[in-house]
């Protein structure tokens, strides 16, 4: 049995300047894990926004724990919140705004699972 504790989990700032815990990816953990598909927490601080990025094949998902905010992917605009589930095609240039007056956090699931030269800056 698997289980970690995300207060155990190493902080790390990502590329697109969220603070990231990488929960489970098979490319990184050693621990034998069978997925194709890799998890990691996210917290964006107040009234900040993450910075414009793409994955170069991968797709990924969004699914909003607290706190409320704007997704924009490529020329589309939504207002998300806590219960909200987003999809991310490949290539597509996304980003996410907080909004709200408390930190946004939310699950990302990246299939294939991410590796660190999956994703750019645009």
């Amino acid at each position: 049995m698997i289980v970690k504790k995300l207060k155990d989990l190493e902080e790390i700032v990502g590329l697109d300047d969220t603070i990231i815990r990488e929960m489970l990816n098979p490319k990184h953990d050693k621990t034998s894990l069978h997925l194709g598909y890799s998890l990691a927490h996210a917290i964006l601080s107040t009234k900040k926004a993450s910075l414009p990025h793409r994955f170069k094949s991968a797709s990924e998902v969004y699914y909003i724990l607290k706190g409320e905010g704007l997704m924009h992917i490529d020329n589309e605009t939504e207002r998300v919140g806590s219960g909200d589930t987003i999809y991310i095609p490949p290539q597509a240039v996304q980003y996410i705004e907080n909004t709200g007056n408390d930190n946004l956090e939310f699950l990302c699931i990246v299939f294939p699972e991410w590796e660190p030269d999956a994703e750019e800056l645009v």
